[in-house]
């Protein structure tokens, strides 16, 4: 016979990414001491990292985040729809992106030099100037403006804002090896940030804002904090280091991928497991579905990826599905006990569980793309420890918002 699941674990979807909004509060109230004076900036692009945008970003202004950061225009106009009215900088463009919207939302635009015209046409277009800051590409080589082209740029807006179409309220760039704090490239790049600043201020850019520092940055390299500084992973309570964790540096993990056994079922010796049967049982065993898969976000490539059922870690086995995974309880499991109990893939480690740092070395990928990657088929359920406790973590009253799936 089945057993009965706990009660507390009923109230939530069977499956579900579990957001604790404390916990983001408390991370960036983290960042902004590490950080003083500068202001931080609340980076919530890829829907907060895959945790939410909207509450997470209510959640880090509530805290204390001055700004918020988003890659895409689109991102910050589902801000402002939310309702969120906090200063929002967009940074990542194409020639079709909806420049006139985000001037008449007044949301500040990264631009890297190739977006002006189109910029100062949205703000004709608004009869409002638009408010930019200009990128310089220190050495990472992504989007910015190289600094053979810094000055002619820097001429260009601000003939424009001498017109009165936009301002240059901010300069910034962002670093490319900031997660190794002893190599000398980060040096280079804020040689050229504060040269590329110094020509800004001469050319007549009344600067708000300087900024260039991100997570890594803001933990191992003060010279980097200016006036702003981006956090991204570390507001999600994750280490943006190899050889550190997050209890380390003072973090809380935000989100909690959990769902329910789905079967457990005994085996004799030599079973096969999943596509390909890489993996056949060393002797008679028992084992667990897990129905979380490739389609939910779960690395396919995962490499015996950790999974907690009760007090207890177990490994994956053979390949991840698209929808399901199977975990080797092992000979002396209780089958019947197990069965339907919570399985929990990451969460905060703080019972010795697994956490996203463990997937990304199973995976061989990085804690970043284990949280972003959960897919929209996986519910996001927003609590507040602060406000609601239980032993699980989970009270009713807790949750606070359903998205991204079926309740």
């Amino acid at each position: 016979m089945t057993s009965t699941p706990d009660p507390a674990v009923e109230r939530l979807p069977e499956r579900a990414a579990v957001v604790d909004l404390e916990a983001i509060r408390h991370n960036v109230r983290v960042v902004r001491t590490v950080a003083e004076p500068a202001r931080v900036m609340a980076v919530v692009k890829a829907d907060a990292y895959g945790h939410g945008a909207v509450p997470v970003a209510r959640a880090a202004l509530e805290a204390g985040a001055a700004w918020l950061g988003v890659a895409h225009i689109g991102e910050a106009l589902t801000l402002r729809a939310a309702g969120i009215d906090a200063p929002t900088l967009a940074w990542l463009h194409t020639p079709d992106s909806n420049f006139s919207a985000a001037v008449g939302a007044g949301v500040d635009l990264g631009c890297s030099g190739w977006e002006l015209g189109r910029i100062v046409d949205a703000a004709r277009e608004q009869q409002r100037p638009a408010r930019v800051h200009l990128k310089i590409d220190t050495g990472l080589g992504r989007n910015g403006v190289t600094p053979d082209r810094w000055e002619a740029v820097l001429d260009e807006a601000t003939d424009y804002q001498d017109q009165g179409l936009l301002r240059v309220v901010g300069v910034f760039s962002h670093l490319a090896v900031a997660d190794e704090p002893d190599r000398p490239e980060t040096d280079v790049q804020l040689d050229v940030f504060r040269d590329a600043v110094a020509l800004a201020e001469d050319a007549g850019c009344d600067l708000e804002v300087r900024h260039i520092a991100n997570s890594p940055a803001i933990f191992s390299r003060p010279d980097t904090h200016f006036d702003l500084v981006r956090a991204g992973i570390s507001i999600y309570g994750l280490s943006p280091f190899p050889d550190q964790s997050s209890s380390d540096l003072g973090l809380r993990p935000a989100m909690t991928l959990r769902t329910l056994v789905s079967q457990c079922k005994r085996v004799p010796a030599g079973q096969g497991v999943s596509y390909g049967l890489t993996y056949r049982t060393p002797g008679e065993s028992a084992l667990g579905l897990i129905p979380l898969g490739y389609a939910d976000g779960v690395p396919r490539t995962s490499n015996g990826g950790p999974v907690r059922i009760g007090d207890r870690t177990y490994r994956v086995v053979g390949r991840v599905a698209m929808d399901q995974l199977v975990v080797d309880l092992g000979p002396d499991a209780d089958v019947e006990a197990l069965a339907g109990g919570e399985a929990v893939l990451f969460g905060t480690g703080d019972d010795g569980g697994p956490t996203a740092d463990d997937w990304a070395r199973a995976a061989g990928t990085i804690n970043y793309e284990i949280v972003t990657r959960i897919s929209p088929r996986v519910p996001r359920i927003h609590i507040d420890s602060a406000q609601h406790e239980s032993e699980t973590g989970f009270a009713p009253g807790a949750v606070a918002t359903v998205a991204g799936g079926p309740a």
